[in-house]
């Protein structure tokens, strides 16, 4: 019988652990590599800045990144203090010297200029279900806007959390273009419409609905409301069945998005007054499609 010795069997270990590392480390850099657009998928016509500015008010651009898109709003959540970056079309402290590719893949994929993952207080999660042609539009409008000089600090963030490359593995569980709701086949153009800009720009779910352990959306409890970010009260459910809204009609509450006034005469209040007014700037049968798309959100769809 062949006899090894102690020091030969811990140096033979020692090696099987330090490859069994490489590889880990080696799947790790692979897993997490940043996903950016391929050629095919970076296809559009000239960007229309007039639809730009329509897709800017459905996704209510400035009642994160302030009115003149300047940032530096601070976001403290469990994970650490994020801060809105500035979106204005300053080259320097701005997005001016991006290029509409650069802007479609940090949209579409959370991906910056330099290859690296944005995090998911960036809502790219929902923006990935914009289509390539409005996001193109929206940054033509935005090259419109003035240029606002504003450095914004950097995020703080404690371990883990401040390994970027780790979102990459997160991406992998949250990043998906698949709409939340399937409607059915013979689904109207309103009630598309209305799960586009919902799902999409409008990125409603964002803030009205829960999250799980790991900062993503539990989908199966879309928009049935979740706790305020900012710390106080709660975001409202929004489904069919909800409380607060559930009786209101799709009349009610597009009319609530064009005016801020509720179907008994109180208004709209907290965070969402931005948001209102920016949606007040959407076309009628914008405001109208969302509100059927809310109104057809199926059971299944709301929180058990």
């Amino acid at each position: 019988m062949m006899h090894v010795s102690s020091r030969a069997l811990v140096k033979f270990l020692g090696s099987c652990l330090g490859l069994g590392l490489l590889v880990f480390a080696l799947a790790f850099w692979w897993l997490t590599m940043p996903d950016q657009l391929k050629t095919g998928e970076l296809s559009y016509a000239e960007p229309d800045p007039i639809n730009g500015e329509q897709m800017f008010h459905a996704g209510s651009c400035a009642a994160c990144h302030e009115a003149d898109l300047r940032g530096g709003h601070e976001l403290d959540t469990e994970f650490g203090v994020f801060r809105v970056p500035n979106i204005s079309s300053d080259p320097e402290s701005g997005i001016g010297n991006w290029s509409t590719e650069d802007f479609l893949n940090a949209m579409l994929r959370g991906v910056s200029p330099d290859g690296q993952h944005y995090y998911p207080s960036f809502p790219y999660t929902s923006y990935v279900r914009m289509q390539v042609q409005d996001v193109a539009d929206l940054k033509a409008y935005m090259d419109s806007l003035p240029p606002v000089q504003n450095r914004v600090a950097a995020h703080e963030l404690g371990f883990p959390w401040n390994v970027r490359r780790g979102i990459g593995l997160w991406k992998l569980r949250y990043l998906n273009a698949e709409p939340v709701v399937q409607l059915a086949e013979d689904a109207g153009a309103d009630l598309q419409r209305g799960r586009y800009l919902v799902e999409g720009p409008g990125h409603c779910g964002e803030c009205h609905t829960e999250r799980d352990s790991f900062g993503g959306l539990r989908l199966q409890a879309w928009l049935a409301g979740a706790p305020n970010p900012d710390g106080e009260g709660k975001i409202p459910d929004i489904t069919p069945t909800a409380r607060e809204i559930g009786e209101w009609s799709a009349k009610d509450i597009a009319y609530y998005l064009e005016t801020g006034f509720t179907p008994d005469f109180d208004t709209v209040g907290g965070s969402m007054v931005a948001v209102q007014e920016n949606l007040a700037r959407l076309s009628p049968e914008d405001r109208g499609a969302i509100a059927a798309y809310l109104k057809a959100i199926p059971a299944s769809a709301a929180a058990e």
